[in-house]
């Protein structure tokens, strides 16, 4: 499995970043998957991913990254400016993951929460796991 990013189907602001990274992801490098759907909860029980973990996941090379280091690991594959972000991972993860915790959880409460996941259009339902 290579360049998996799970993400949280249910919140506007995962489904807002997902759109995002399509938008950024010329080369078609990700496919996704809804941590709540089928394909989603197949790869968590295939890695083995903690209950507790509350995270956008990306699998790259047959290894699970979580939190700050998955999403500077995505941007490293966008296009744009966006590529320079990757080499925050010099900041120490303990920092950097204590920034996207307060994001994750509050991304509900700032961002609003769906009732479903999110349809893809036909164009690019072929990136998503069913």
């Amino acid at each position: 499995m290579n360049n998996i990013i799970l993400f949280d189907g249910e919140c506007n602001f995962c489904d807002h970043s997902i759109q995002f990274i399509i938008k950024k992801d010329k080369k078609a490098i990700f496919k996704f998957a809804a941590i709540q759907s089928d394909a989603g909860q197949k790869i968590i029980r295939n890695f083995n991913v903690p209950d507790s973990i509350n995270s956008l996941i990306l699998i790259k090379n047959n290894k699970c990254y979580f939190k700050s280091s998955a999403v500077l690991r995505i941007c490293k594959k966008l296009t744009g400016v966006w590529k320079i972000f990757y080499c925050l991972l010099i900041i120490p993860k303990w920092l950097r993951d204590y920034v996207y915790g307060i994001v994750a959880k509050n991304r509900y409460k700032w961002f609003g929460k769906k009732d479903s996941c999110m349809l893809p259009s036909p164009e690019i339902r072929n990136r998503f796991l069913e």
